[in-house]
């Protein structure tokens, strides 16, 4: 579907209104610094949107010299060639300007909460899930993100039942976001005699990590619980009521704390969890009512759909959404790769919302 030529006709008069402002010296310093930063984002695709608005009156002047047969061969090849690369440049152009005026998401900017659980498969799943969080450590050293653990519950064979961690650095969320999801593994377990590989699964969900200023919530809206912490096979850990369970009570979430001593902290951190979900479940109504008419591969939010699989004895990781498979599955375990799947899966979602922008 063509551009729309009054969108880009704005974004050249806005550019245009923009430096004017700039140059005038009646800006106070916090609108000095909006414009400024608007100002900065024009910049990077005001050349393509002159190009894009010239673009019929060259194509025309070019088609003029094609169709004058007075005109000597080389001028006719010359101009032949260059309504071609006018042609390309022009659809080059527009595809710039598409994904400049795609929705911005507001959480891209984002720190995320990481959460993952282990799901079928007994304790190979567990181990599975410890494998996931390791990779993920991986990446965030790579790239500089700090990450700190808010929960942990171990499994009887040393993997995880459930990790909660928070990530943060530069735009976080962009980039975990498509790790929502179950992430299946195929493998022969070291229990294994016969060498038989085993499916298992663990569930993986990414939340932009919410401020109080994103969610308020009411006190009159939860209930609070203590309880006695207790460690693996139902012994106590503590002898004071330091665990936390906070009922958000319009939505029914519950979120469950008990890794630190105190009772503030543990509902400190319960909150911290609380309020991600709760900005996520609001996202994902609205979300949801933008696109019953859409039909999108890539998902960000529903944790039941299967994305990805992770196929040892083949050495393979497959993505499911967007059909892609890379031989290369000890590099992604070790966080090497894992920007080549998150830029297929990003070209993919912006290919969708492409097809969606009117």
């Amino acid at each position: 579907m063509s551009l729309p030529s009054q969108k880009v006709s704005e974004i050249i008069s806005k550019h245009s209104e923009l430096e004017k402002d700039l140059s005038s010296s009646n800006l106070d310093s916090k609108s000095f610094a909006k414009k400024s930063k608007e100002y900065s984002s024009l910049n990077e695709i005001i050349n393509y949107a002159l190009e894009y608005s010239s673009f019929e009156k060259n194509k025309k002047e070019l088609e003029r010299i094609l169709s004058e047969t007075n005109n000597d061969k080389e001028m006719m090849e010359l101009a032949k060639v260059e309504l071609d690369e006018l042609v390309q440049k022009h659809k080059e152009n527009e595809n710039k300007l598409k994904l400049f005026l795609l929705p911005k998401d507001e959480a891209d900017a984002k720190n995320a909460i990481l959460e993952i659980r282990a799901g079928t498969g007994g304790l190979e799943a567990s181990l599975f899930a410890s494998d996931l969080f390791k990779m993920y450590e991986k990446v965030c050293n790579k790239k500089k993100w700090s990450i700190e653990i808010i929960s942990l519950s171990k499994s009887d064979a040393g993997g995880l039942k459930e990790v909660i961690a928070s990530i943060k650095g530069k735009n976080i969320y962009s980039s975990l976001k498509y790790e929502s999801g179950v992430h299946r593994v195929q493998r022969v377990p070291d229990t294994e005699t016969q060498g038989r590989v085993h499916t298992s699964a663990a569930t993986v969900a990414v939340l932009p990590e919410a401020e109080e200023v994103d969610v308020k919530i009411e006190d009159k809206d939860l209930r609070i619980d203590v309880f006695r912490s207790s460690g693996p096979g139902g012994q106590s850990v503590n002898t004071t009521d330091s665990a936390v369970r906070v009922t958000h009570l319009p939505t029914g979430i519950v979120v469950s704390q008990q890794d630190e001593k105190s009772q503030i902290r543990n509902r400190e951190k319960a909150l911290k969890i609380l309020r991600s979900r709760l900005y996520e479940y609001e996202r994902k109504k609205i979300d949801d009512q933008r696109s019953q008419d859409r039909k999108s591969k890539i998902g960000t939010g529903d944790r039941s759909e299967r994305i990805r699989t992770y196929n040892y004895p083949q050495g393979r990781v497959t993505d499911h959404r967007i059909n892609l498979t890379l031989h290369k599955l000890e590099e992604f375990m070790q966080g090497e790769i894992f920007d080549e799947v998150v830029e297929s899966l990003n070209l993919q979602a912006q290919e969708e919302q492409l097809e969606n922008l009117n």
